[in-house]
């Protein structure tokens, strides 16, 4: 069952609209919607675009898009093609409806607005079966599900508290490229160095003679 929805700006982590969620929300999601805001602190440029992370009894989802970050916290057993679905609708719609606003909103919760789409998406995906049966045979939801065995799946526990950032990988990637170009570098600075140690003392005597020449027969 799809619990809880959150959309934000990737830039800054500006909350831009959230889900209405049932007043007697249990503790345990109010928890989860404290680490979600963790999350999009740590995502950045190069993080993965969709990615699963593992928490208790609930999953969270999330997708990237346009400077957009959607997150989904679902039960545990919500099948992941199905919430990646239910992002993907939402991805569309606010792009449509406020893509080109995102980069000048100022002030949180810019498009309180987007709520009712998301309650009406909400529903429809909130039963498994219901959800299988509208994308099957009722095409409302004009959905293809996801191929999500390619999706990165990460555990909260390591990603909050021992310090594995969702852009890690990506980071570290980043740096070896640019120490394995430094490195590069200073071989060749050492090569042209070496060379000039080399073949400086022959240029030097070889200047001299051609200088000698000259002077002798001009």
């Amino acid at each position: 069952m799809v619990k809880s929805t959150l959309v934000v700006r990737a830039s800054d982590a500006l909350p831009l609209a959230a889900s209405v969620d049932d007043e007697q929300i249990e503790q345990a999601l109010v928890e989860h919607k404290q680490q979600a805001k963790l999350i999009f602190r740590r995502i950045g440029p190069n993080s993965e675009p969709r990615c699963t992370i593992e928490s208790g009894q609930y999953t969270l989802h999330y997708c990237i898009a346009n400077n957009v970050i959607y997150l989904v916290i679902a039960d545990k057993s919500y099948p992941r093609d199905l919430a990646f679905s239910y992002l993907d609708e939402l991805s569309k719609e606010f792009q449509t409806s406020y893509g080109a606003k995102v980069d000048g909103v100022r002030k949180p919760y810019a498009f309180v607005g987007f709520d009712t789409f998301m309650s009406k998406t909400t529903r429809l995906y909130q039963d498994t079966r219901t959800a299988r049966a509208g994308a099957s045979h009722l095409d409302k939801l004009n959905v293809e599900l996801q191929d999500v065995t390619q999706i990165m799946t990460k555990n909260m526990e390591e990603l909050l508290w021992r310090g594995d950032s969702l852009d890690r990988m990506s980071h570290l990637s980043t740096t070896l490229r640019s120490e394995s170009e430094k490195y590069r570098r200073a071989a060749r600075n050492i090569n042209i160095q070496a060379m000039i140690r080399q073949y400086a003392p022959v240029g030097a005597i070889g200047l001299i003679l051609i200088i000698f020449i000259y002077w002798r027969f001009s």
